[in-house]
């Protein structure tokens, strides 16, 4: 990039530790530069021997904070301290391995007083240019969720770093199941905040989805039991802080199930839109979806799972190894709007990134299109592809899927906000291939090339079992939940049916169809960035020389 738009906000020679640093502040970068170097701590003049000066920089966006250091007159302060008691600390981020942030620190020392405000007050100003930050945040804590470490890890490792990042909030401990979205759908007053941020796992995560989502078709007049309904975006971001067990949701879009990295990544206040999928049973709303829905393998793990919740996670382990060798088979017919072709393809090999280009192309046509919120589609160009057949395994993932048990996920080449999603097919099979499938979701080989296995991308779906499902009169409610609670009975023929699993939950109907809405909401993160030498995402470097180097 050209340095004519790098403009220098302010530069002076500090002091940093033993050394005497070169700092410039320019508009979007900070960067020092060792002008000498003591290489022994009590020397400080004549027969010190300089060390080849190395440069280090920071983008200000992704300055957590900036504050007055005060020095400790107490202690054994070494003489340079003495000679610059003035001082101010930068807080930024540091990039660690497997996608992880650390909050870092540089303290930088003068004999001026003035001169330390002014850096003070520099920093201050640019950083407040950066508008996308959060000021003021509605926080859920659920301290049920996992292995209950929800406030244990919200109140040590997340709510200091708001503080310092000068980030208001207003914490709810959650109570119940569906506190959360109950408290987002009628009672928050969200003109207040500029975030919503939920600390537990998925199914914390899915009951802010839920109520925010629900909020905002409602302060719109949009009725969300029309399956072919515009819903209007959500414009408050949501952040994750990972505390529960898989937090697959968290892993796809950031990369690491980590919570400082996630706390982090709300603090610079990073973006990254969203597709949701709308699930219904003819015109009833039953959930949305943003990772898995899964009918047969999946559904009959969380079905059983559900029956042995006295066991913990460990729950899914003895269910998963029950359903594998129990082997069945579910007949059905699947029907689909395959995706435009410029979308790619799941078998394509190029997975979502932070930047990706297709997300960001549909993005661009999305802005362009004058949808009215609430007006139905039209429908007459949707060609729709029937498939019969019998079925392991359906499954509609909305992401990868990846988790930190499955690095790839169920579609490695999944995207998060390009308005489809993945549907994997997974006909009748022997035991053994059925294994090999599963196994090659933590290895490299492709999981779909089997003879059995079939994906497409797609925008909308529905299934209808070849046996029809049996329904009681209190399935037929018309008052039926937005979220089915656990305690809802599935009346179904258990020798002909399988479950639909959406996000950990069973639906109380096996006739579905579902459609993706595109960027429906937006999370506080930036995808999972490509794995880069140390430095290379600041690109321009001031003055970069031969010994250059970022922190």
């Amino acid at each position: 990039m050209d340095n004519q738009y790098h403009r220098c906000i302010l530069s002076s020679e500090l002091f940093h530790k033993y050394r005497g640093v070169h700092v410039s502040l320019y508009n979007d970068i900070l960067t020092w530069k060792d002008v000498w170097t003591i290489t022994n701590n009590r020397s400080y003049g004549i027969g010190s021997k300089p060390q080849p000066a190395s440069i280090h920089a920071y983008q200000v966006r992704e300055i957590v904070a900036v504050h007055k250091t005060y020095i400790n007159d107490q202690t054994k302060a070494a003489k340079h301290l003495q000679q610059n008691p003035y001082a101010f600390t930068v807080f930024h981020v540091r990039r660690m391995k497997q996608h992880q942030w650390q909050c870092d620190e540089m303290a930088f020392h003068c004999s001026d007083q003035d001169l330390c405000e002014r850096w003070i007050q520099a920093i201050n100003d640019q950083l407040s240019l950066q508008t996308d930050r959060p000021k003021s945040l509605l926080v859920y804590v659920n301290p049920f969720g996992g292995k209950r470490q929800g406030k244990c890890i919200y109140d040590q490792k997340v709510a200091p770093l708001f503080s310092r990042a000068c980030i208001s909030t207003d914490v709810i401990v959650t109570e119940r199941a569906n506190h959360a979205r109950d408290h987002l759908k009628s009672e928050a007053n969200l003109d207040k905040y500029d975030g919503v941020v939920c600390v537990g796992g998925d199914g914390t995560f899915s009951e802010i989805l839920h109520g925010l989502v629900a909020r905002t078709q409602m302060d719109h007049g949009v009725d969300p039991n029309l399956p072919s309904a515009n819903l209007v975006p959500c414009s408050l971001r949501i952040g994750i802080i990972p505390a529960g067990s898989t937090d697959c949701t968290c892993f796809a879009t950031v990369g690491t199930n980590d919570a400082v990295t996630s706390a982090l990544h709300i603090i610079i206040g990073d973006s990254q839109p969203m597709d949701v999928s709308s699930v219904y049973h003819g015109d009833t709303f039953l959930r949305y979806s943003v990772t898995l829905l899964g009918y047969g393998f999946y559904g009959d793990i969380l079905s059983d799972s559900e029956q042995k919740r006295w066991l913990g996670p460990a729950r899914y382990n003895l269910s998963g190894v029950k359903t594998f060798l129990t082997h069945n088979y579910y007949e059905g017919t699947v029907s689909f709007v395959p995706a435009e072709e410029d979308m790619g393809s799941p078998r394509d090999k190029e997975p979502c990134r932070s930047g990706c280009c297709v997300c960001q192309r549909k993005a661009s046509l999305k802005a362009s299109r004058s949808d009215v919120p609430g007006e139905k589609e039209t429908c007459d160009t949707d060609n729709w592809t029937e498939i019969c057949g019998k079925f392991i395994a359906i499954n509609v993932a909305t992401m990868s899927c990846a988790s930190p048990q499955s690095w790839k996920g169920l579609s490695p080449s999944a995207h998060l906000a390009d308005g489809t999603a993945d549907l994997i097919l997974v006909r009748e099979c022997s035991r053994l291939d059925f294994f090999k499938h599963l196994l090659r979701h933590t290895n490299k080989e492709d999981q779909f090339d089997h003879s059995f296995v079939e994906v497409h991308r797609v925008r909308k779906f529905r299934f209808q079992p070849s046996h029809q499902e049996t329904l009681s009169l209190e399935d037929m409610k018309p008052d039926l939940s937005p979220i089915c609670s656990g305690a809802t009975r599935c009346h179904f023929d258990d020798c002909a049916c399988s479950h639909w699993t959406c996000d950990g939950e069973i639906l109380p109907h096996v006739d579905i169809q579902a459609s993706v809405q595109c960027q429906l909401i937006t999370l506080f993160a930036r995808g999972i960035e490509e794995t880069h030498s140390p430095g290379e995402h600041l690109g321009w470097l001031p003055e970069a020389g031969p010994h250059q180097s970022a922190g």
